[in-house]
């Protein structure tokens, strides 16, 4: 059987190493959850990202208004029609010295960390943003576990709503794959910075859906200074 469980303050989902049956499992703290939903789906063979989606569906909408901003669509809509970025190949040296050890540590997959480290610093070149707070955005929504599902029901890496798709028209496996998710995860976050002038505290905040609060935000910028600092 699939098992979808929310627990009172854990918050991200991620794939059982067991294939049968298959079942979901929590880790992680998160603000604001004080309520538990378990609910368990019929059993069927689907691919890993179908299964991914199914346990967003069946987490609670604990912050129902997240990424609802109505000029985000057309910012994600003009950042998903963009070319691909390209890299200055000693700065991408440099980056990859400098984060490659310490995303060991945390990520044993050689190719996903390739990719993450590749598509953080090239997205965060293009859009003028810190690398490093990308990172500390990872680290803090999804523990660099691209299945990862929020209580939220938030998909992948940086944490995108599963509305998305539909709106964009992309198909539901893009919000697990690591260069669309990390595009988007980006813009969205440019878009919150911007919106704040430039106030990491207050962009944050609205990046996950807790405006008003200081937790999350506290929780980025202090992973930022302690691990993904970067110049």
């Amino acid at each position: 059987m699939i098992l979808c469980a929310l627990l009172p303050g854990q918050r991200m989902l991620e794939r059982s190493p067991m294939k049968q049956p298959v079942r979901w499992i929590m880790a992680g703290p998160i603000a604001g959850v004080d309520h538990a939903v378990v609910t368990a789906c019929p059993p069927m063979k689907l691919p890993r990202y179908t299964l991914i989606l199914l346990a967003a569906l069946c987490a609670t909408s604990a912050w129902g208004d997240r990424q609802q901003d109505p000029e985000l669509g057309q910012v994600l809509k003009h950042a998903r029609e963009a070319g691909e970025c390209f890299e200055d190949r000693f700065d991408q040296q440099v980056w990859w010295a400098a984060m490659e050890p310490k995303l060991h540590s945390v990520l044993q997959d050689q190719q996903e960390r390739e990719q993450i480290l590749e598509h953080v610093h090239c997205e965060a070149k293009r859009l003028n943003l810190p690398p490093g707070l990308v990172m500390a955005v990872i680290d803090v929504e999804s523990k660099f576990n691209r299945w990862a599902v929020s209580s939220a029901g938030a998909v992948g890496l940086m944490q995108i709503m599963p509305f998305w798709p539909s709106k964009l028209g992309m198909s539901n496996a893009e919000l697990v794959r690591i260069p669309q998710n990390i595009r988007m995860g980006c813009t969205i976050l440019k878009f919150y910075l911007d919106r704040e002038k430039g106030d990491y505290t207050k962009a944050l905040a609205r990046y996950n859906g807790s405006v008003g609060r200081r937790n999350y935000s506290d929780l980025v910028l202090t992973r930022l200074a302690n691990r993904w600092q970067y110049r």
